[in-house]
């Protein structure tokens, strides 16, 4: 043995004492204190074989760090992204990679193109932000809506989506077709308002003969509240193959037709609505109204 002279000549006495200690919870560190061994081979001899307690284990949060910086060295990142990326020191980044191949050097060309992407990137996500911030600020300046302001906006609403009367064409019934459902949610609130019995009221779903049917048949049922036996049958569209659909995937679910039966009176009440809006904001004096 290496060590067989002086105070470490007693091997075996002292590996008697080493495992003890390690079987007690103690660190290598504190075993060498307790032993006075100064000696890092010598020490590992003593112990070898007995595994450390777990208190001196690496958390498992420093090997998924490990594990995720040789997953992204493997596609080829640099120490500083990878650094950039998980937030820890170069040198660790180069114990755990250093038995990987290197990356190959980027062409400057290349390397300035994915510079300039990761700016547009950073520079889209601070867009980003900035727009949800004016949204939320405007949604909240909205606050609670009072009756009249409820009934001025279903007027205006229904007036731009909703079926018209035409001279060449009569349609005077209440018919709403819209894909939105927040927009199918104020509308139906704004006929509540109205007093219009959801009894008298009937829905149907419009949608391409390529989606999910029956998933979106079951959505809307839910969402206003009624059972899907009683909806109207749905009117298929068909799909053109030649046709590039971006209206498509789970979030797609048709439009949801709403038809308010015997409802020529309250269509005529809603035209002579807009039209009083409209007077109102034409009327000449409208800078001296009160």
């Amino acid at each position: 043995m290496a060590h067989s002279l002086g105070k470490y000549a007693d091997f075996e006495g002292l590996r008697e004492q080493a495992v003890a200690l390690r079987r007690a919870g103690y660190s290598l560190r504190q075993i060498r204190d307790e032993l006075k061994i100064h000696n890092n081979d010598l020490l590992n001899r003593l112990v070898q074989g007995e595994p450390p307690p777990e208190w001196t284990k690496r958390p498992r949060a420093k090997d998924d760090l490990r594990e995720r910086a040789r997953e992204l060295r493997l596609q080829g990142w640099t120490y500083d992204r990878i650094q950039v990326e998980l937030g820890c020191s170069k040198g660790s980044i180069s114990l755990w990679v250093r038995d990987l191949p290197r990356p190959e050097r980027r062409d400057p060309i290349e390397q300035a193109k994915l510079a300039a992407r990761k700016r547009w990137e950073h520079e889209l996500a601070i867009r980003d932000e900035e727009r949800l911030k004016t949204k939320r600020a405007a949604q909240e300046e909205i606050g609670s809506l009072s009756d009249r302001e409820l009934f001025m906006a279903g007027v205006a609403l229904y007036w731009a989506e909703g079926t018209k009367d035409k001279p060449h064409a009569r349609r005077e019934r209440v018919a709403f077709v819209n894909s939105d459902p927040h927009v199918i949610q104020l509308f139906l609130a704004w006929l509540d308002l109205l007093r219009v019995e959801r009894g008298d009221v009937s829905y149907r779903v419009m949608i391409h003969e390529s989606a999910d049917v029956e998933g979106a048949e079951r959505y809307w049922a839910d969402l206003v509240g009624a059972d899907p036996g009683t909806f109207g049958k749905t009117t298929l569209k068909r799909h053109n193959p030649k046709t590039v659909r971006k209206n498509t995937g789970e979030a797609y679910r048709g439009c949801l037709v709403i038809v308010v039966r015997q409802s020529a009176e309250l269509y005529r009440r809603i035209e002579g609505w807009w039209y009083g809006i409209v007077g109102a904001v034409t009327a000449t004096d409208l800078p001296h109204r009160t």
